[in-house]
């Protein structure tokens, strides 16, 4: 299989009854066979193609650009596929981004069709579209008042035409992924057919446990190549994808589907180990010491040093009468979580995966389709605070100051409308990935820092801001946290205190004390700069005396993607957070 298509086309040939995809629609599951999935992929194409689509597919610049803005749905991918079979480039758009966002992706990239989901999408972004000057056509996947509808082209009931679909070869431009674009204006990355589909294949050997029939979970955006490239891998393995109905009901969707697997972000993971603390914080008596046991006993687990047979024994029951409850949570039988885009605190790895829950870290780029290594699901190919081994056909070499370069055939074809930022990033033939990294044990890769991120003092200290953050962030009491320090004195932190848990602590600590509902109340009460001091001073010795943080400023409010300081990836926005509390920052040193 050379192109993405080929890979929807095949399940169709071999299961054509198999579930594919499946959505909650009224309330209910509604299931997309893999032969539906096709036949409907297909009129779409037949639809588009003619709208006059002139499929110059031997010409990236020359390519019909068709957007979609909508989160993860069965039409998603089916318009996907439909738009492949045109020979035109799917540009997907985040429905988080802002309006001025989108007229700068859609006018560069020169859009002429755009599917949106729903209402709200298509109110939100409307006014943007009419700035779009390329933009003919705009279809619903739901039905809105004056839009016309993705139905109409399925409705003509056409087919592609095959000597289009022959000239789509590996090297053809299957899609631009605008990059989340945490500083300066967002790149369009275009990767070929040949791009994704490596990754595809180069990744299957790391999905041993997939098992035709099985079922995976889908939330993260499709928009993010992550996910989008891992459902070809689920389509390849015969794995069935449920979309979970939004964000909030994703704990409902895992009991109701029961899935083998799921991929997620590191942020979401610590929503999850939140809610399970939250539950074992109200629990007494003999409930509360065993679960907290358990606890102990998930925090020391080393897949690569089992322990002694005492600790095995221990661990054992624990899964038998603690950690069970875990799984169930998940739907009770979920094998692995694939976890990428941010770094994974060490403490969640260890605890999830003592639980059977085996948490597969893995590191990638869109610029890399993004997979570049991942830690697997045996044992035996996993080690703990790394990202695991390279996947077949991937090459890295460490540059010498420590940035990682990367080269294969995943590697993308280059920066859209941008040579110039292309061959910067390809200098000498490699990518540059801008991230510092090492090889442990010569084949687990290992993270340091992003070599941006990393900044001096006026001391001339080199600091490494995530490396700090990642292991504060272990404190139940902290939720989120960026350290400044660039051209300063010392290192300070921007702090949101996790406020479920410090209202907690203060209840159980402070029981005449009067605690406020606003968070903005909270964070100026002497008692909780105690408590988030006392959880500074405990990781600061695991640091040298330049890294260690000298002072804090709690903010009240978290950091979010509307509200601007996060990407839709959940990466933190550094200097957007860096001017939004310009007045605090220069508060904590005196300036």
């Amino acid at each position: 299989m050379e192109r993405l298509f080929d890979i929807v086309e095949d399940r169709a040939r071999l299961a054509p009854n198999a579930v594919m995809l499946a959505a909650k629609e009224n309330g209910t599951w509604r299931t997309y066979s893999c032969a539906e999935v096709w036949a409907t992929a297909q009129k779409v194409a037949g639809g588009l193609l003619s709208l006059g689509i002139t499929n110059s597919v031997l010409e990236p610049e020359r390519q019909e650009k068709i957007a979609i803005v909508s989160p993860n749905r069965p039409e998603w991918m089916i318009a996907d596929v439909g738009v492949q079979l045109t020979g035109a480039v799917l540009t997907p758009i985040y429905p988080t981004i802002s309006p001025t966002e989108i007229v700068y992706v859609l006018s560069e990239a020169e859009v002429q069709i755009v599917f949106v989901a729903n209402a709200e999408i298509y109110e939100r972004f409307k006014d943007a579209f009419k700035e779009i000057p390329t933009l003919k056509k705009i279809y619903s996947f739901d039905v809105i008042e004056g839009v016309a509808n993705w139905k109409e082209l399925t409705d003509k009931n056409l087919q592609p035409d095959a000597l289009v679909i022959a000239r789509i070869t590996k090297d053809t431009l299957a899609t631009i992924i605008y990059t989340s674009g945490t500083t300066g204006n967002p790149k369009g990355v275009m990767l070929s057919h040949n791009n994704i589909v490596s990754n595809v294949q180069d990744s299957l050997p790391a999905f041993t446990f997939a098992t035709p029939n099985s079922k995976a979970l889908s939330f993260l955006p499709l928009n993010h190549i992550f996910e989008r490239m891992v459902t070809y891998v689920y389509l390849q393995s015969g794995v069935s994808i449920y979309y979970a109905e939004n964000m909030d009901a994703i704990g409902l969707n895992l009991k109701e589907v029961h899935p083998l697997v799921f991929t997620t972000v590191p942020r979401l993971l610590e929503k999850v180990y939140e809610r399970i603390m939250n539950t074992a914080l109200e629990l007494k008596g003999i409930k509360r010491i065993l679960f907290f046991w358990a606890l102990d006993l998930g925090k020391r687990f080393d897949n690569a040093n089992p322990g002694n047979p005492w600790y095995r024994f221990q661990l054992w029951l624990a899964n038998k009468i603690i950690f069970n409850k875990w799984r169930e949570a998940l739907g009770g039988n979920v094998k692995a979580i694939v976890v990428g885009s941010a770094a994974c605190q060490e403490r969640l790895v260890r605890i999830f995966t003592a639980a059977n829950i085996v948490i597969m870290e893995g590191y990638g780029l869109t610029e890399t389709s993004p997979v570049v290594s991942v830690n697997r699901f045996e044992s035996e190919n996993r080690r703990i605070a790394t990202i695991g081994t390279l996947i077949d056909n991937v090459e890295v070499k460490i540059a010498e100051d420590g940035e990682m370069l990367i080269k294969g055939p995943n590697v993308m074809m280059g920066y859209y409308k941008h040579p110039d930022l292309t061959a910067a990033a390809m200098e000498g033939g490699w990518f540059h990935t801008g991230d510092i990294g090492q090889f442990v044990d010569g084949r687990f890769l290992k993270i340091t820092d992003r070599k941006k991120e990393i900044f001096k003092t006026s001391g001339g200290k080199y600091v490494a801001p995530q490396v700090i953050e990642n292991k504060m962030k272990e404190s139940p009491y902290i939720e989120q946290m960026m350290v400044v320090g660039n051209g300063r004195k010392f290192v300070s932190a921007l702090i949101i205190p996790s406020f479920m848990q410090v209202r907690k602590y203060l209840r159980d600590n402070n029981p005449q004390l009067i605690i406020s509902d606003k968070n903005s109340d909270l964070i100026k009460l002497p008692e909780v700069a105690a408590l988030i001091q006392k959880q500074i001073d405990k990781y600061n010795v695991l640091f040298s005396h330049p890294e260690q943080v000298k002072k804090v400023s709690l903010l009240a409010d978290e950091w979010t993607i509307d509200s601007g300081e996060l990407t839709p990836s959940l990466k933190i926005k550094r200097k957007i957070i860096e001017q939004k509390y310009a007045a605090q920052i220069e508060e904590l040193y005196g300036e």
